[in-house]
């Protein structure tokens, strides 16, 4: 499946730029995107107009939307935000929930690491996704299956999507929250080897993008169901706004286009 990102554009102004947060900024690896960035200038960038821009959500039962009245999780407000935008979104996936429209993605209940890592391999070369949103290690947290060995698993799984499906982008996330004290300080230590993975990948040239959900205004302990684990719609929502920051990144980074040409004024 050709990619279609290939004819070069001149655009200029974002017209949305402002509500959408796609700004120039400071050029800095292994910053965290924030959601008050100021908007600086105009933007040049090279791009197809009209493109489709494939995003897979991978990872476990967030992606899934567990915890959501309808089983949207974050992907339907981020496919929202993204269209908001002008991007031309298409989720990819072999698994469908929710109750939107483009529904697909790769959301695999109670699946470590590893295990996601093997759903994801098929999938990826078959749907060949422009970008991944991951969000990963939840289950390897609860269950405290080999934690020492799981920034290993996760840097396995992050280099087995860029050969399925070469050139694209990884926009890589910190795991939540939990109302569990335990599995709480497993994910804080989980999340400081992610985002050192991220940083050390970036130095590398790789195509990837750290988000962290446990800052301010990330989905916090009472945005999570009776469970403990997985967020309610309000913190889905709050997820959502987490990975447009990461996209803001990634096309600041020129990992991605800009949005189509009936956005740009």
């Amino acid at each position: 499946m050709p990619r279609n990102f290939g004819r070069k554009v001149n655009v200029g102004y974002f017209s949305q730029a402002a509500k959408c947060g796609f700004h120039l900024q400071k050029a800095a690896y292994c910053t965290k995107p924030s959601q008050t960035d100021i908007l600086l200038s105009e933007l040049t960038l090279t791009a197809e107009c009209g493109s489709v821009l494939r995003l897979m959500p991978l990872g476990g039962s967030v992606t899934h939307g567990v915890g959501s009245s309808d089983q949207s999780g974050y992907r339907k407000k981020l496919s929202e935000l993204l269209h908001g935008c002008g991007y031309n979104v298409c989720m990819v996936g072999s698994r469908k929930s929710g109750t939107h429209f483009n529904n697909e993605h790769e959301g695999w209940r109670g699946y470590r690491i590893d295990q996601i890592e093997a759903r994801a391999r098929l999938s990826a070369a078959k749907l060949l996704p422009h970008v991944f949103t991951v969000n990963a290690g939840s289950n390897d947290c609860l269950q405290g299956y080999k934690l020492t060995e799981a920034r290993h698993r996760l840097g396995h799984l992050l280099d087995t999507l860029w050969v399925a499906s070469p050139g694209s982008t990884i926009i890589l996330s910190s795991l939540l929250v939990n109302q569990n004290e335990a599995v709480q300080q497993r994910v804080e230590d989980f999340n400081s080897e992610t985002e050192r993975l991220a940083c050390l990948l970036t130095l590398e040239g790789r195509k990837i993008v750290f988000v962290d959900l446990q800052s301010n205004d990330g989905p916090a302990m009472e945005d999570l169901v009776a469970d403990g684990t997985h967020p309610n719609d309000a913190g889905y929502e709050k997820m959502a706004w987490k990975w447009l920051g990461g996209f803001r990144m990634a096309l600041k980074r020129g990992f991605l286009p800009p949005a189509s040409k009936s956005q740009i004024s």
